[in-house]
């Protein structure tokens, strides 16, 4: 019997926001909900305003997505979750999904932390 692996996700703070980098190849079916509990646990009483990095992330499912959905709402009045560093494919599921018209996101990493006063 193998142990399931902790979801890689790496906490910073930076320019007064919650960055989260993802560390992980795949937000998919298989890591959907554990990615969730440990983003209510990261982002719990954080800063109101929360980036997560997905520059690694190379695929992303439909539980993926509402996983990711599903912490924008755990989120709660008054909080932003924004996105940045997405990869070709992960970008192509929010702009299918029109997703992208929900959440701000930013072309790097770099863009999030130079927008972090807007």
């Amino acid at each position: 019997m193998q142990l399931e692996a902790t979801m890689q996700l790496r906490p910073e703070t930076r320019g007064g926001a919650l960055w989260v980098i993802v560390e992980e190849p795949r937000i998919d079916a298989a890591v959907a909900i554990q990615f969730k509990d440990r983003m209510r646990e990261i982002a719990a009483g954080g800063p109101d305003r929360v980036v997560l990095d997905l520059s690694q992330v190379g695929f992303l499912d439909s539980s993926g997505l509402g996983a990711v959905v599903a912490v924008l709402k755990l989120m709660g009045e008054g909080r932003r979750l924004e996105l940045a560093g997405l990869t070709p494919t992960v970008e192509k599921v929010f702009r299918l999904t029109r997703m992208d018209s929900v959440f701000t996101i930013h072309e790097s990493p770099e863009a999030a932390l130079g927008e972090a006063g807007a």
